[in-house]
């Protein structure tokens, strides 16, 4: 298939998807309505509740739920062959992901912007609510570990970054400067901040920076460090300061890609050369289930909900915006995981540079599922077929892989850093449940998070975290049908049809399990197995027999009690 086709495809496939599907969420199922104020507005505080016009906030929360997920997932999933990825892409992000991350976004508005674990509690029961948390708690702890790794990682593979990565810095904060405080307008501002990463993007692609060994220390871990004091201090200033203003400024990056992107896939015309469907790749495990939390970011996934009902619904002016930012966010991902598809099925198949190509380019990456799942294979799969596919732009490859390169580790920076956010105010309901209040504070609560995730992540060379990246798919999952699950139990608890968020919900639930199962029998088939991998994959087992049985006792005892003050069914502007 031509691949032109698929990116056209895809894409309108998406605009129908958000016009139709979308709006009919909005309209008849949730019921938006703009007369009703949001917390952001209701309870405004400078730092964490901060009314945003709604570009703004579309590239704050799409660049924190992006990350690296949709460029990983799918560039390991694709061993199985394109069509798998591309058709669980599309059909995943259309009818559950954006489902997921819509309702998370609406349901925590309309609870004063609580995260979705805490409004478990008054929609469902307070067992669920702890059972939230501490897959939560969890879920961060693994991802701020990991997002630290995989940056350090990208530091070291392209150097190139480096520079351009950390400039931003300084970039967002004049930025959000001029924003909040000098009144400039967040578009002229923006364009001005978008042309000096760009300008610091070419510097750096003639100005590679690497790390030396500190202190008897290997670099990855002094990024590591370098990276972990960065997200404390982002966590604890207030957010107009830095997460906002540079997801703005990466949100523009993301459009540029893509458009870069599409214009390489138009004018390159790279041949597919993966295979479409391969059952049984070498060393592989088998595609049911493990497609389904490899691809993850891609098509659905948990973490959406804690930045949706985390930070964004915080900062949502008016309801009316979370058709836009939280289905049409997914949808972008979505768009995202299907030019990875393309540039890792085709494009690392273009002979650029004197290096070969054609299928003999696929094998020496994707011969075995070992030599395929690495971090920097996977990552430089993306980043090296979508220079080649650039280079059809007249762009120097160079510069290319500077983009995308700063491309990729910019998104999974602005994920480190809400994550750490997030798990702040995880730290802080715990803590405050307790009645352990010093520990309840931003800064104690910032110390915590970042101190565990340092200690996931030091052991073994730099590695801890990334041994944990095989759980992180299901785990990721698992939150997602507990999101899921609310959501179905809300919409019940008000009369209405239950089949859009329940049907993804028991799929989902069915699939991970099945995943988990697999993983922990893999674990203990391993003579060198890591014990603390088998432990932690039992006790996810646990917690989903548990949601199982709290799914079935909810949603059989919940009863339609429309709440005083429920939104009346409303048209939604167009966009």
């Amino acid at each position: 298939m031509s691949t032109v086709l698929i990116a056209v495809g895809a894409f309108v496939g998406y605009v129908l998807a958000y016009h139709t599907y979308g709006k009919f969420l909005a309209r008849r199922i949730f019921q938006i309505d703009d007369s009703r104020p949001t917390p952001a507005r209701t309870l405004s505080d400078g730092v964490d509740y901060v009314p945003t016009k709604a570009e703004v906030l579309f590239g704050h929360h799409f660049t924190s739920i992006a990350g690296t997920g949709p460029i990983v997932g799918p560039a390991i999933a694709i061993i199985w062959g394109w069509v798998p990825a591309l058709v669980w892409v599309l059909l995943g992000s259309i009818f559950m992901g954006a489902v997921h991350d819509f309702s998370a976004i609406v349901i925590s508005t309309r609870h004063d912007g609580r995260s979705i674990g805490d409004v478990a509690r008054d929609i469902v029961n307070g067992r669920v609510r702890t059972l939230f948390l501490l897959i939560i708690f969890l879920v961060l702890l693994i991802v701020i570990a990991i997002f630290c790794l995989v940056i350090a990682v990208l530091f070291g593979l392209y150097p190139q970054a480096v520079f351009p990565v950390w400039v931003e810095i300084p970039i967002a904060l004049v930025l959000g400067h001029a924003m909040y405080r000098r009144g400039v307008h967040p578009l002229a501002a923006s364009l001005v901040a978008v042309t000096a990463l760009y300008v610091a993007i070419v510097i750096g692609a003639y100005m590679p920076l690497k790390m030396p060994s500190l202190f008897g220390q290997p670099p990855v871990i002094v990024w590591t460090v370098l990276l972990l004091i960065y997200a404390y201090a982002a966590s604890v200033l207030p957010v107009w300061r830095l997460l906002q203003p540079r997801d703005y400024i990466n949100g523009h990056e993301l459009f540029i890609a893509l458009g870069l992107l599409g214009l390489g896939v138009l004018f390159a015309r790279p041949d597919i050369v993966a295979p479409a469907v391969d059952f049984k790749p070498n060393g592989a495990p088998p595609m049911w289930p493990m497609l389904f939390v490899t691809v993850a970011c891609g098509a659905i996934s948990g973490f959406h909900c804690l930045v949706g009902s985390g930070t964004t619904s915080k900062q949502l002016s008016q309801e009316r915006h979370a058709l836009a930012i939280g289905y049409g966010g997914m949808l972008t991902e979505g768009m995202l995981a299907v030019f990875v598809i393309i540039a890792v099925a085709a494009g690392i198949g273009m002979a650029v540079g004197g290096e070969p190509g054609g299928v003999a380019a696929w094998q020496a990456r994707y011969a075995s599922w070992a030599g395929a799942s690495g971090l920097d294979k996977t990552v430089g799969a993306f980043v090296d077929g979508s220079a080649n596919m650039l280079t059809a732009l007249r762009i120097p490859r160079d510069i290319a892989l500077a983009l995308m390169g700063v491309f990729v580790a910019s998104f999974a920076a602005t994920t480190l850093d809400t994550a750490t956010r997030l798990q702040r105010y995880v730290v802080s309901e715990l803590a405050t449940g307790l009645k352990l209040k010093p520990l309840a504070g931003r800064h104690a609560a910032t110390l915590i998070a970042v101190v565990t995730a340092g200690l996931l992540a030091f052991p073994k060379g730099g590695k801890g975290g990334l041994i944990l990246w095989p759980l992180f798919g299901g785990t990721n999952q698992l939150l997602a049908c507990l999101a899921l699950l609310v959501a179905t139990v809300y919409l019940k608890r008000r009369g209405r049809p239950l089949g859009y968020t329940a049907i993804p919900m028991v799929l989902m639930l069915v699939m991970t399990s099945w995943a988990m199962v697999y993983n922990v029998r893999t674990f203990a088939q391993d003579p060198q197995a890591n014990w603390h991998l088998i432990v932690i994959g039992v006790a996810i087992l646990a917690l989903e027999a548990w949601m199982v049985i709290e799914s079935l006792i909810v949603l059989g005892l919940a009863k339609a009690d429309l709440v005083e003050g429920e939104p009346r069914p409303v048209e939604v502007p167009a966009g």
